[in-house]
């Protein structure tokens, strides 16, 4: 007879045999957050770094059979990109099915409607979640850790009707440098009076903040990556965007948007933003979080943020209440804000029921907000999986339908063909189908040649197409009538062609042509120039011309017409244009305008030194520098930096009165001073340059431009217009207008008689029609030139590219 004892040591042996044959069978149980980070996620004052979130994802892989994790590019540092595949096992055993699935849903052109219905009936709901594109924002990335974990791990029957409904393409950063720019400086800063600031640098490679505006002309690596490989392929019904937002008013905003609504979005996509986003309200209210604000402080306009919605999903933005990075706050009453756009903060509304009227704040806070988020809009995603899909076929049905306009078509001689060509990769990246003619056709009243490139309306993504290239039309919005302009949450332009120089006719008719798929854009021309010369008006002449400098070759330059020749022997009547000394300022205070410029010229291949102010104030600027230029900034930022106690005290200061004296010496002995925007100010009340600043202390209600496109005419003869038209358009966004120019200045560009506005929205036009917009002042030997624009803005004007480059070669 066997003891009991030993009877039930045997059956536990069993027990636990079985549970390891088990675990052997399924692979280890994944670890949780908690223990492999050594911190529960949203702990106060902890930070994440990059390397240990792909090694936690790559042990969720290893641990569940319900993971899958994808590399699917490079940032701008060269750190991998992942996303991590989250759905039953069934489902990713099958992922290729359930891609040809969404590639069908995506084009009804292939797929009939009774197909349609058999593959709703199959498929899966597809959401994209992206994490922390604003580095500074870290909550969102700790969110997605301990969500994927849950998906990973959990039997709840809601994490299992999740698994079984939806594909979650789930990317816990697509900022992986910035997270750890931001997580060593915080980690540096910790414990010091500094502990919570930025990092003094921008916290992607080139344009910090404004990756979140990089969403139609695809310039950085990250975005790139994720339009390419997570977008185009996966074709998403939801894309949730998951945000932070300053720390004084509501905890968390989820749609329904403001207006205005960009005309391009089908209204499916609006309601059904708007259906999620008030069950995310109605979920994050129901657990007990209060302050959750909807149709409040953003609107729903430029494509620069939205890429899903202008093909056929949904992009649903949260944005959550800070803290200082990881280090918590407290908000007292008072310091809640007394009014914000579309709400008080301070009073219960409609859609504000209930107000978060101060106290303690932390990043767990956060973190739990956005997990309810997370789980809301999953759960729509499972329990709408049918009518989700059915209703991305629907609207891109209704956008391959569309016939009003019929088409755009862009000829092949073109000004700029380098900028045409740029525009046809750009709207092929993001999806659009671009045709060629292999025949001369006529469409209304003109006749085009064979090679005439097309873009018929008759597509998926004609909505993005035809937002991206007719004029935008913002409406004036008024906080009450008379009063001043409501504030759009970005800018209200986004006229490609316009930006670019390209010439585009919008046909409104249908017409025959014998078109092509274009895969390739190589067929624009400009016009016609002698063996050897390259036109001064064709943005890309200037890649060869750098192209020629590195190689050690001469460049020479028409005086009358600009235009270039690369070649040993002098032609007649050219100048020999030399290779500047080209200085472009780094100041402490991080610019996203200068990010933006270091960003520009690298792509057309120039060499130019970044500037910090110690060296413009040890003066001897000649001796190093034939050019010097300064991106979009403001006057004080430029003259002070970061004041004594705000940062450490090497981030500390501006150029100061030593910068001054050295700048001013520096163009009397001949230099030549750039300054872009809102830098043209520190020039006007720094160095004396001369003009001033017409819109200094006009109200908004009086002039307001939020980022327009403005008509402008050139004035002939001058070096910094050559390449470009006598009249065009030009961005204005918080830009100076001169006036009163004295005997030493130059108006180079102008603003045109009215009508000035070409795109956007405009107040006032009175203030600036017929006012300059460029000048050139000459001092002493020098030069200093006022950009009252932003003429390489955000990677897209290439039209106005062109006077930046002159003033570099002047």
């Amino acid at each position: 007879m066997v003891p009991r004892s030993v009877e039930g040591a045997e059956s536990r042996v069993k027990l636990l045999a079985a549970a390891l044959l088990s675990v052997l069978a399924l692979g280890a149980a994944p670890p949780t957050p908690e223990s492999f980070f050594g911190h529960k996620m949203g702990a106060d004052r902890s930070t994440l770094e990059w390397k240990q979130v792909v090694a936690y994802f790559d042990e969720l892989e290893k641990g569940s059979d319900r993971v899958r994790i994808i590399e699917y590019g490079k940032s701008s540092e060269g750190r991998p990109m992942i996303a991590a595949m989250i759905s039953a096992p069934e489902t990713l055993k099958r992922l290729a099915r359930y891609q040809e699935i969404q590639r069908r849903l995506a084009d009804p052109r292939v797929t009939t409607p009774a197909e349609m219905e058999k593959l709703a009936a199959e498929g899966k709901t597809v959401v994209l979640i992206t994490c922390s594109v604003h580095a500074t924002e870290v909550a969102s990335s700790h969110a997605a850790i301990e969500y994927a974990y849950k998906l990973a791990a959990s039997g709840a029957p809601r994490v299992k009707a999740i698994l079984d409904n939806v594909i979650v393409v789930l990317a816990p950063s697509i900022n992986p440098d910035g997270m750890d720019i931001v997580g060593e400086w915080y980690r540096k800063t910790l414990g010091t009076s500094f502990e919570g600031t930025n990092p003094p640098r921008l916290y992607q490679k080139y344009v910090g903040h404004d990756n979140n505006r990089d969403w139609y002309i695809f310039s950085q690596a990250e975005n790139r990556a994720v339009i390419s490989q997570l977008h185009n392929k996966w074709h998403p019904q939801i894309v949730y965007d998951i945000h932070q937002m300053g720390p004084s008013g509501c905890r968390m905003f989820v749609p329904p948007w403001l207006d205005p609504i960009e005309p391009n979005v089908d209204p499916v996509v609006a309601q059904q933003s708007n259906m999620i986003g008030m069950v995310m309200a109605s979920d994050l209210t129901a657990a007990g979080r209060k302050g959750v604000v909807v149709n409040a402080v953003y609107d729903f306009w430029t494509p620069a943020r939205a890429y899903q919605s202008f093909h056929a999903g949904m992009r649903i933005l949260s944005e959550s209440a800070s803290v200082r990075i990881a280090t918590p706050v407290t908000i007292s009453p008072e310091q809640i804000a007394a009014s914000a756009l579309g709400y008080n903060p301070r009073e219960r509304s409609w859609n504000y029921l209930e107000p978060w009227l101060g106290g303690e704040w932390r990043l767990r806070d956060i973190v739990d907000d956005q997990l309810i988020a997370i789980e809301s809009v999953l759960t729509t995603a499972a329990n709408r999986r049918e009518d989700l899909l059915r209703n991305f076929y629907g609207i891109n049905q209704r956008a391959s339908e569309r016939q009003a306009p019929y088409a755009f078509v862009f000829p092949p001689e073109q000004a700029d063909p380098g900028a045409a060509k740029k525009l046809m990769e750009t709207l092929d990246f993001g999806a659009v189908e671009v045709e060629r003619s292999t025949e001369p056709f006529q469409a209304g009243t003109r006749q085009y040649p064979a090679g005439t490139y097309v873009i018929r309306m008759q597509q998926p993504y004609s909505g993005f197409a035809k937002a991206l290239l007719e004029r935008q039309k913002y409406p004036d919005l008024r906080q009450y009538p008379g009063g001043p302009p409501k504030r759009p949450y970005d800018v209200t332009a986004h006229t490609l062609p316009l930006l670019m120089g390209v010439q585009v006719e919008q046909v409104d008719d249908r017409f025959q042509a014998t078109l092509r798929r274009a895969s390739t854009f190589s067929g624009f021309r400009g016009g016609v120039l002698p063996q050897g010369w390259l036109a001064a008006s064709d943005s890309e002449a200037w890649r060869r011309v750098n192209q020629a400098w590195k190689a050690g070759r001469a460049v020479w330059r028409n005086p009358k017409s600009g235009d270039f020749y690369l070649g040993a022997a002098q032609p007649p009547g050219a100048v020999q244009l030399k290779k500047p000394r080209f200085g472009l300022f780094h100041s402490q205070v991080p610019s996203m305008d200068e990010g933006w410029t270091r960003w520009i010229v690298e792509n057309f291949g120039w060499e130019y030194t970044s500037v910090p102010a110690a060296v413009i104030r040890a003066g001897n600027l000649s001796a190093q520098f034939d050019v010097l230029v300064f991106a979009d900034q403001s006057p004080q930022t430029i003259r002070e930096g970061y004041r004594q106690g705000t940062m450490p005290p090497e981030y500390t200061g501006g150029l100061g009165p030593d910068g001054a004296a050295a700048l001013k010496r520096f163009a009397e002995e001949g230099g030549r001073l750039v300054f872009l925007n809102s830098a043209s100010g520190y020039a006007l009340e720094d160095l004396s340059a001369g003009p001033k600043n017409l819109l200094h202390g006009v109200s908004n209600r009086d002039f307001y431009c939020p980022g327009s496109l403005l008509n402008a005419r050139l004035s002939p003869g001058h070096p910094l217009g050559y390449g470009l038209p006598s009249e065009f358009t030009i961005w204005h966004e918080g830009s100076p207008v001169f006036d009163s120019l004295g005997d030493h200045a130059k108006a180079v560009v102008s603003y045109s008689s009215p009508p000035v506005l070409a795109s956007g929205w405009l107040m006032g036009e009175r203030y600036i029609a017929g006012k300059p917009a460029l000048v050139d002042v000459e001092t002493g030997k020098g030069h200093v030139i006022l950009f009252g624009m932003r003429p390489q803005y955000r990677a897209q004007s290439y039209l106005t590219l062109k006077l930046l480059f002159n003033a570099l070669v002047m």
